[in-house]
């Protein structure tokens, strides 16, 4: 028996008024809130941090450096001291720092909101890059977590904001080319010296994956870098392990002494 298109139609407006009823009834019994603010969302709302903690984020400002994307206010740029020559370029969203800054760096991190590096990566998807990076970028490498942090974590936070860009970019993920070799102490209460000496030969390239890093612009992707240590020793590790030049990409950026945020 073939039903009539008047009676599909019925099934269907039923189906969605009932899903439309469920859902309502779950917002009423299991509100959402900001998972930076806690402030409840708006039905309107769909993301894990409010409207309102999105808009307070404090953006890196304009002019930036065309290699390392940090504000210049019409000086010299300092920040590509910190980068070895085999950086390309490097890019961040925002300023790690204030309350909506950190907060969403927390969110992910600490907090246990992996969903939430699907907003983060919507916004990094949008920098602006030099006409090379934009040709040559092959893969995203994300910044590896030692076994017992990411026994902790439960997820490298680096490895979902690689997965969520990765959708941007439309190039894939190379999550397996970088390891670590030993534990280390998180870097955020270090010295700049400190951090250097904490991840110096912490990072290797896999020996199965050389032959996949032979002479490619890969980006490597965290969530903060503040002296980009950790950033420049994953580098180090991967020209070595056959890459031909790397690129940085992070969600935030550690304000330096002098820096307006």
């Amino acid at each position: 028996m073939v039903r009539s298109s008047a009676g599909s139609s019925r099934h269907v407006e039923v189906a969605r008024g009932a899903l439309s009823f469920f859902g309502t009834l779950a917002e009423l019994l299991f509100p959402r809130a900001c998972a930076v603010c806690e402030r409840l969302l708006d039905h309107s709302e769909r993301g894990m941090a409010c409207g309102r903690c999105w808009a307070r984020v404090p953006m890196l400002p304009a002019p930036r450096c065309d290699r390392c994307g940090h504000p210049t206010y019409g000086q010299r740029c300092r920040w590509c001291d910190l980068l070895p020559p085999y950086v390309r370029a490097a890019r961040s969203v925002a300023w790690a720092a204030g309350a909506p800054g950190l907060g969403m760096v927390h969110a992910l991190k600490y907090q246990g909101w992996p969903r939430i590096a699907g907003e983060m990566a919507a916004r990094m998807a949008r920098l602006d890059w030099p006409r090379d990076v934009l040709d040559e970028r092959v893969a995203l490498v994300p910044v590896p977590l030692s076994k017992k942090r990411l026994k902790e974590r439960g997820y490298n936070q680096s490895e979902r904001l690689a997965a969520a860009l990765a959708l941007h970019w439309n190039i894939p993920v190379w999550e397996n080319v970088l390891e670590r070799t030993r534990h280390t102490q998180t870097q955020t209460r270090l010295t700049p010296g400190d951090r250097l000496r904490n991840v110096s030969g912490a990072f290797s390239t896999r020996q199965d994956a050389r032959d996949m890093l032979r002479g490619a612009h890969v980006v490597v992707v965290d969530d903060v870098v503040t002296t980009a240590a950790t950033l420049n020793a994953c580098a180090g590790a991967l020209c070595a392990g056959g890459a031909r030049i790397v690129s940085f990409v992070t969600f935030g950026r550690a304000p330096a002494l002098g820096d307006r945020w």
